[in-house]
């Protein structure tokens, strides 16, 4: 793991830390890429991780005077499919950040940290692509802005020196006359990557394709252009012939590998295949509830009530854990689940895949549902924890608790306490929430023994107790 943890106060302060410590240094906001490449020996020269997810500020998304739509670097995918002014301004984006993972990790994940791990498959580059996006790079040195376009070199590779900081991500938000659209196969409906993607923005006039811009991802190094499409169906209807011949043109553009998701020539095929149903779903006009108004999140409330300021001082972890404070002084090189379980002797945690799959770690972070495996130990500094014993304070079962016994939804138990933790949150937000509503709410959960029937009826029944007590 690493071996200096560092919570920096500003973006000024981290940039100074990149200075020094250079290839050496990582900047950590969400962790769920980098948590994954550390534990597989990606990264054997890390040494020092720079955490600015506690910086002020840092989490917001803004549009400008003249209509650039802003995103910094603490903003999580969940933040972005929560906005009114992307789902307005860039759908496709939306619509990109509510295909990535589950809940737990939309949480955690940050948009600037997908582009930073420059892979072809990540699903945030290409609707910003299409969207023409630049970014800011940052450092001691000053900034340069790079065009999104020109900033991937290759496969994980990008033109960010050893000492910048990506602080801003920003696009011209599109007008009504500019629809985009997002779409991916993968090989599963939720938690999975990108087998391929493709992002589309249009420029529409009298029913003609003014412009078009079309990026594909994870069938080439980098995310490319469907150049030939884009001149192609300028001054065109979206009818019948011109949709065939525009699919077929992205699909030429295409230029895949084998690898473990897909083999070269599925991708060749369903690249024209997924192609054709976002150039329909174009022309019939942009659906905007495939996405939720109200989409869950697992982030509860809102009224959770952040723990005290505690500054850092790199010796002992300060925290609080179902109500109870901790002083760790051990366990700065874990994850916040080994924490939990090995210094905080909090059990009821488990570790199912140590890779943000399964959901038995499901843990809440300050309010919000979290995979603790993904979670550096040290972030838990001057925060407040939740697990599954502190689930209900005053000794008596939660409602969700109660529910699986009695309708039968545990049987291993091993995936139970993910489950529950993420039910109980979806409660918080939902009083009585539908059977799509608890199925998008467990979407990170994995239950190797049953159907998922009992356990969606649990969450049902629990929901119902839950809003009787409430009432009287």
């Amino acid at each position: 793991m690493w071996q200096n943890y560092i919570m920096a106060e500003s973006l000024e302060e981290a940039a100074k830390l990149m200075a020094e410590f250079k290839e050496t240094a990582r900047i950590i906001a969400g962790g769920t890429d980098l948590i994954l490449e550390i534990e597989r020996g990606v990264r054997p020269d890390l040494k020092t991780i720079i955490d600015i997810s506690k910086i002020p500020g840092l989490d917001t998304i803004s549009e400008d005077g003249d209509g650039y739509i802003h995103i910094l670097p603490n903003v999580t995918h969940n933040h972005v499919v929560a906005s009114s002014l992307i789902r307005e301004k860039a759908f496709a984006l939306l619509q990109a950040c509510w295909e990535v993972g589950s809940p737990q990790i939309r949480n955690r994940g940050t948009v600037i940290g997908n582009l930073v791990t420059a892979s072809p498959a990540n699903d945030t580059i290409s609707p910003l692509m299409a969207l023409d996006a630049k970014v800011k790079l940052s450092s001691l040195n000053g900034t340069r802005v790079v065009p999104l376009s020109e900033f991937y070199t290759g496969v994980r590779k990008t033109v960010m020196a050893p000492d910048e900081i990506m602080t801003d991500v920003f696009f011209k938000g599109l007008d009504a006359d500019q629809p985009s659209f997002f779409i991916k196969t993968a090989l599963r409906k939720a938690q999975a990557i990108s087998v391929i993607n493709i992002s589309m923005v249009f420029t529409m006039k009298d029913n003609l394709v003014e412009s078009a811009r079309i990026t594909l991802g994870a069938v080439a190094p980098t995310i490319i252009h469907a150049e030939t499409a884009e001149t192609y169906l300028e001054g065109k209807s979206l009818d019948g012939p011109a949709v065939e011949e525009a699919a077929r043109l992205v699909a030429e553009a295409a230029h895949p590998i084998t690898d473990v998701r897909g083999s070269a020539e599925y991708r060749d095929y369903m690249v024209g295949v997924i192609a054709r149903r976002a150039l329909t779903a174009i022309k019939e006009g942009v659906d905007k509830d495939l996405v939720p108004a109200q989409p869950i999140l697992l982030m509860g409330d809102g009224l959770h009530v952040p723990s005290p300021k505690v500054p850092w001082d790199g010796k002992e972890i300060h925290t609080w854990i179902n109500g109870v404070e901790y002083h760790f002084t051990t366990g700065f090189d874990k994850t916040l689940l080994d924490l939990i379980r090995e210094d905080a002797g909090l059990t009821g945690t488990k570790e199912g895949c140590a890779e943000g799959e399964c959901g038995a770690c499901t843990v809440y972070l300050d309010g919000r549902a979290v995979m603790s495996c993904l979670v550096p130990a040290p972030r838990a500094h001057g925060s407040e924890i939740v697990t599954i014993e502190g689930l209900s304070p005053d000794d008596k079962l939660h409602p969700v608790q109660e529910a699986f016994i009695d309708y039968g939804a545990v049987q291993c138990g091993y995936c139970t306490p993910g489950f529950v933790m993420s039910s109980a949150k979806l409660l918080e937000e939902r009083e009585t929430p539908t059977q799509a509503e608890i199925r998008q709410a467990i979407t990170g959960n994995l239950c190797r023994c049953t159907g998922y029937y009992k356990i969606i009826e649990a969450i049902e029944n629990a929901s119902r107790t839950q809003s009787a007590v409430e009432r009287e």
